[in-house]
């Protein structure tokens, strides 16, 4: 699909001549860090070196003395207390890493992560009347609960007290827990307000360890599911987030729990994982066992002490995450058929779609799928447990909440921000749905949104790429959103030899830039373009620096993303 090349503007050219002396880096790099808000000295120094020390207190977070003093309360009069978690790998992390500094010391503890299928998302009803049948008087929940005015009222009137450690957008009413822990309320002073569920279930343990005098190693030995909880749910990493981000990815490579480690060994025993790979390799094998079968099997895996028993949870979250995979293609070629024989879905705005025996635990990740094909904003729907379900997925820079909630009086419950959402709905309403969605996407979608964007972040002559470029480069990581990995582009650019396509659909070459040296490049699904660069003229790239390791050898290397016709001649394709 053709792309669109936008240079991003530079924020703040005052503060690049400043930088570049102050860091002794160039200007190019110089212009990257002024971009991510990065504008001094004492700026780049907290960047490129974070400190645990730079984590806030986390008592400045709203509520937190209030949670620490009646858990203490709880230990202090032996009541039992339920961790209560989400079914996706924010909350089965956090429930784990929660869980497992609490049973260091104290054994009336156990946990709850409601069915994806029977109870849905958030606090359930059942969860409740388990806690009150098994004797809970507390429960702790985690990413999840800042929106469950309801059920918190009934727990109230079975005597349990709930602390809420939540990191979604409150409602202006709040629910009336004993705590409310949530940098997002209007409330809140506290500095940081995108941790993850699990980040702030981390702060929870942090502000508790405080109060109690216990050693901090005895807290940081969970950032490695930290790191998996920010990295997969796809929270910006900046700020405190980067903070633990780097030193979770520090963990996770060096000495990660028990359960991660059987994760590592089932993905090849591969060293080095970025928060890339955690998104890709790490987090869809947790998510795998809500999908299927039960999330509490990920956190049984989270918690085991022994490799023993994580290879044993392992090994059934492997075969789960293969039957996904299955579930995953079957409905995504389903679903793409469905659309390639209809003219008039071809011809939409929108994409949704409808079949009633799609398995619900993967219906977003087709969405997801049908979004990059597509590109355009799309509803997947199945049936269950007698109403239609679906999971909701946009394009970079348009609103998708907002859309859905023009369609609100279709739907039964839905919810969301503004790339992806779930609602339901009765089966009478898909229909309608299909027209008024459609309706209102294609009367304010800008047609430039429907063409995905490579936001490209500084022009780059090849003979810049050094040795010095590429470390302080890599110093940048770890990337992820407002973090992005950068991008640059390289104009009129020849090919050196000849272009292979290898694998599948990807282009592989060797180009160079004037009188630089020659750069290794690998296009991933860009065998369509060996044609143009085999023509003989210059042509322009788009890429990412990255280091190639080939039999321990180490060579930097150009991740190409797009490729066009160099700008003075009359032909252009991507």
């Amino acid at each position: 699909m053709q792309k669109r090349w936008v240079e991003q503007v530079l924020l703040y050219p005052k503060k690049v001549e400043e930088l570049c002396k102050s860091l002794g880096i160039s200007r190019v790099l110089a212009r990257l860090l002024t971009n991510r808000e990065i504008q001094s000295y004492q700026d780049a120094e907290h960047f490129f070196c974070p400190e645990l020390e730079h984590l806030h207190d986390p008592f400045l977070m709203k509520d937190m003395d209030k949670a620490v003093s009646r858990i203490e309360e709880a230990l202090k009069k032996n009541e039992k207390i339920l961790i209560y978690g989400d079914y996706d790998v924010d909350g089965t992390t956090a429930v784990a890493l929660v869980y497992s500094f609490f049973r260091e010391f104290y054994n009336k503890l156990d946990f709850y992560i409601p069915d994806r299928y029977s109870e849905g998302y958030g606090i359930s009803t059942e969860g409740i009347d388990y806690a009150y049948e098994h004797g809970f008087s507390l429960i702790i929940a985690l990413d999840c609960g800042i929106k469950s005015m309801d059920k918190v009222a009934y727990a109230n009137s079975k005597q349990i007290d709930f602390i809420i450690a939540d990191h979604h957008n409150p409602d202006d009413a709040l629910p009336e827990a004993i705590a409310i822990l949530d940098p997002k309320r209007a409330d809140c002073i506290y500095p940081f307000k995108e941790l993850s569920g699990a980040g702030i279930g981390f702060k929870l343990i942090q502000a508790f360890a405080q109060s109690n005098s216990i050693p901090k190693d005895k807290v940081y030995c969970y950032l490695d599911l930290v790191a998996v909880s920010i990295a997969s749910d796809i929270v910006p990493i900046v700020g405190e987030n980067r903070v633990l981000t780097y030193y979770g990815l520090q963990k996770f490579n060096s000495n990660p729990c028990v359960g991660l480690a059987a994760l590592i060994e089932l993905s090849g025993n591969k060293t080095g994982f970025t928060a890339r790979d955690l998104v890709f390799q790490i987090g869809p094998r947790i998510n795998a066992a809500g999908r299927i079968k039960h999330a509490r099997d990920a956190v049984f895996l989270l918690i085991s002490r022994s490799a023993e028993e994580a290879r044993e949870f392992s090994e059934q979250i492997d075969v789960q995450n293969s039957e996904r995979k299955d579930f995953d293609s079957r409905i995504t070629e389903e679903a793409l058929a469905m659309i390639d024989e209809s003219e008039e879905l071809r011809h939409r705005k929108t994409t949704v779609v409808y079949k009633e025996d799609w398995h619900k635990g993967v219906i977003g990740i087709v969405a997801s799928r049908l979004t990059e094909k597509y590109y355009r904003p799309t509803v997947v729907l199945t049936r269950s447990n007698g109403m239609v379900s679906g999971s909701a997925r946009s394009v970079l820079g348009y609103d998708l909440y907002e859309a859905l909630n023009q369609c609100s009086e279709l739907f039964e419950q839905f919810g969301g921000h503004k790339y992806a959402a779930g609602l339901s709905m009765l089966e009478e309403n898909v229909g309608a749905f299909q027209s008024r969605f459609e309706e209102i996407v294609a009367a304010n979608i800008p047609l430039q949104l429907l063409t995905p964007e490579l936001l490209i972040h500084e022009v780059l002559n090849l003979e810049e790429i050094d040795g010095k470029f590429f470390r302080i480069l890599k110093r940048f990581a770890p990337f992820g959103p407002q973090n992005e990995t950068p991008l640059f582009l390289s104009k009129g650019v020849n090919l050196l030899g000849y272009a292979d396509v290898v694998g599948k659909d990807h282009l592989k070459m060797r180009v160079v830039q004037g009188a630089s040296a020659a750069f290794e490049c690998i296009g991933f699904g860009l065998a369509e373009m060996h044609s143009l660069v085999s023509k003989g003229m210059p042509f322009d790239i788009c890429y990412s620096i990255e280091e190639n390791v080939w039999r321990d050898r180490r060579s930097i290397q150009l991740n190409i993303k797009g490729i066009k016709m160099a700008e003075y001649s009359t032909e252009s394709v991507n």
